[in-house]
């Protein structure tokens, strides 16, 4: 992923850290929990191992949907197919 692209999902989805994954392996391996994150660690963290990206991302007409709950699984679904 580039930067702009990273920059492009924060933008539509509202932070960096709403695209963060805290389930990644490394999250607890780095010790990551034990620490207070900005905006831009989260960022930084996304771009450095693609793992700290929470997945799946659709992007859909100029809307995000980050994750795979049953919620944002449904709506993703019905932006693809309306």
């Amino acid at each position: 992923m580039t930067s702009e692209q990273v920059e492009e999902m924060a933008a539509l989805s509202g932070s960096y850290e709403s695209l963060f994954s805290k389930r990644a392996m490394l999250y607890r391996e780095k010790g990551l929990h034990e620490k207070q994150l900005s905006e831009n660690d989260y960022k930084n963290l996304i771009l450095e191992h693609y793992t700290f990206l929470k997945r799946p991302v659709v992007l859909v007409d100029g809307q995000i949907f980050v994750g795979n709950s049953k919620k944002v699984v449904q709506a993703a679904k019905e932006a693809l197919h309306p």
